[in-house]
């Protein structure tokens, strides 16, 4: 799958879990750490888990793809999960 085909799953994964604000940002031309930027808000921890989890398991299940690292946490308001050629950052 190519990077714009992840961000489109991504982002499809984050609108089923109710996240707000999903924006999906075509950064090839600007930037070298990657080719798409998705951010969304959340309305609640628990919500930011489900989305993260949720996102975790249906990337890995469905296409064979990990985050490369994952950073922030939840309870701090802030989840970045970077797949490479896209960078998922998740805000409360």
């Amino acid at each position: 799958m190519d990077s714009i085909g992840i961000a489109r799953f991504i982002v499809d994964l984050i609108v089923d879990q109710k996240g707000e604000d999903i924006v999906l940002l075509d950064i090839q031309g600007v930037s070298i750490l990657a080719d798409y930027f998705v951010l969304a808000s959340t309305s609640s921890e628990r919500q930011a888990k489900a989305i993260l989890e949720d996102i975790r398991t249906k990337a890995k299940h469905e296409h064979d793809i990990r985050p490369l690292h994952i950073e922030g946490d939840p309870a701090n308001g802030w989840v970045l999960l970077d797949y490479v050629d896209v960078v998922v950052h998740l805000f409360s």
